[in-house]
C-alpha cells in the first residue's frame, strides 16, 4: 500500500513538471502576427450650404478701421437673426495697408485695413439667397466661398460605418494570407486608422454680390461641381492579427 502511494505521487509530480515545463515553453513561444491594411471608401449626402461673408474696411486709424468692421459685422448678425442659420466668425485681422508709387518710387501708407469673415451656413440654398439678397452690394461687403458640405453628425455615422468596415476588409486579406500558409487568424492586437474626406467648393471671391450671381453659380453646381456630387469619404486601417 504504502509503495502504490508513493508510485502515485511520484506519477502525480512528473505530471506537475510536465505541465510547468510545457506552460514555461508555451510561455516563450514568440506570438505570431500579421500585419495588413484595410480600406472603406464611401459617400454622405450634403446637408448645408455655407457662404463667407467678409467685411473690409480702410480708414486712417486702426480704432476707426476696427470700430467700422465691427459695426458692420453687428449690423449683419442683427440682420440674420430672423433667418434660420449658423454664424460663426472665421477671421479677424487689422493691418497697416502700404501701395507702391511708382512716380515717387516709394511704398506709401493708405491706412488701416480691417477684415473680418463671417462663415453663414444653413439647411437649404433658398436661405443663402435670402442672406445674399439682404447684403447684395452692401458697402463693405463682399460674398466668397459658396459651398456645400456634410455637417458633423452626418458624416459621423457614415465615418463610423466605414471603420467597422475597413476593419473587416483587414480581417479578410489577413484569413486569405494565413490560409495560405496553412494558419487561422486569431484576434487582432493593435490598430491604427486615418481619414479623408473629399468636398467641392465655389471659391466666388467677391464675385457674387448679386442674386443673379448666386444662380448662376447654382446651375453651375446642378452640372456638377458641388450640387451633384457627395462628399467622399475614405477610411484606411492598419491592423495586426495573431494568427495560429
Amino acid at each position: 500500500m504504502k509503495k502504490t502511494l508513493i508510485w502515485i505521487g511520484t506519477v502525480i509530480g512528473a505530471g506537475a513538471v510536465m505541465a510547468l515545463a510545457f506552460g514555461a515553453i508555451n510561455r516563450d513561444r514568440p506570438v505570431r502576427t500579421i500585419s495588413v491594411n484595410g480600406e472603406c471608401l464611401t459617400t454622405v449626402k450634403k446637408d448645408k450650404v455655407a457662404i463667407t461673408l467678409r467685411v473690409t474696411t480702410l480708414a486712417p486709424t486702426a480704432a476707426e478701421s476696427m470700430k467700422r468692421a465691427t459695426d458692420k459685422v453687428a449690423e449683419i448678425t442683427k440682420s440674420l437673426e430672423t433667418l434660420p442659420v449658423e454664424m460663426q466668425t472665421t477671421q479677424f485681422n487689422s493691418y497697416e495697408k502700404t501701395e507702391w508709387n511708382r512716380d515717387e518710387q516709394k511704398s506709401i501708407t493708405l491706412g488701416v485695413e480691417t477684415t473680418i469673415a463671417l462663415e453663414v451656413s444653413a439647411n437649404g440654398m433658398t436661405t443663402i439667397e435670402n442672406v445674399l439678397g439682404q447684403f447684395a452690394g452692401a458697402t463693405d461687403v463682399y460674398t466668397e466661398n459658396l459651398r456645400m458640405y456634410a455637417s458633423p453628425n452626418v458624416t459621423k455615422v457614415a465615418l463610423e460605418k466605414c471603420l467597422g468596415e475597413a476593419v473587416e476588409n483587414a480581417r479578410v486579406r489577413a484569413d486569405a494570407l494565413a490560409h495560405g500558409d496553412g494558419m487561422r487568424v486569431g484576434k487582432m492586437l493593435s490598430v491604427s486608422y486615418g481619414t479623408q474626406m473629399a468636398e467641392s467648393a465655389v471659391p466666388t471671391y467677391g464675385l457674387m454680390r448679386t442674386k443673379m450671381a448666386l444662380n448662376d453659380a447654382v446651375a453651375m453646381d446642378a452640372a456638377g461641381t458641388i450640387v451633384a456630387k457627395d462628399a467622399e469619404v475614405s477610411v484606411s486601417v492598419s491592423a495586426i492579427f495573431e494568427i495560429k
